[in-house]
């Protein structure tokens, strides 16, 4: 596992959205734009399933997931790959729904990544 560097946490928490990339089995990619992407801790980052059927159906067939974030403004920007754990259940799942409850919103999952590599720029 790759260690996320402080900088690297700062931009992930700033910047909203983030774009993730998954494939299905077969390849076909698929690009969705998560607002609630953000650090975990130093190794792992997550986002809330709140209308993500492609994206969630992709990580089921094959776990491995790149995401940019980028700053335009200062051009500041990170990649990370990652394998993706989808959890429906359990403490992580209970934070999140706590935290969308405010908005009316109830995510369907969280999809948990466990960063393999991340470049900064």
């Amino acid at each position: 596992m790759a260690k996320l560097s402080d900088e690297v946490k700062t931009l992930i928490n700033e910047i909203k959205p983030a774009l993730i990339a998954t494939a299905s089995k077969s390849g076909k990619p698929n690009v969705s734009a998560k607002g609630s992407f953000r650090v975990l801790d130093d190794e792992t980052v997550i986002f809330s399933d709140v209308n993500s059927p492609r994206t969630v159906a992709n990580l089921r067939e094959n776990p491995q997931v790149s995401i940019i974030c980028l700053n335009p403004s200062t051009r500041k920007s990170c990649r990370i790959w990652g394998t993706a754990e989808v959890i429906n259940s359990g403490p992580l799942y209970d934070e999140a729904v706590a935290a969308m409850a405010a908005r009316n919103i109830k995510p369907n999952n969280v999809v948990k990544i466990h960063v393999d590599e991340v470049l900064a720029s």
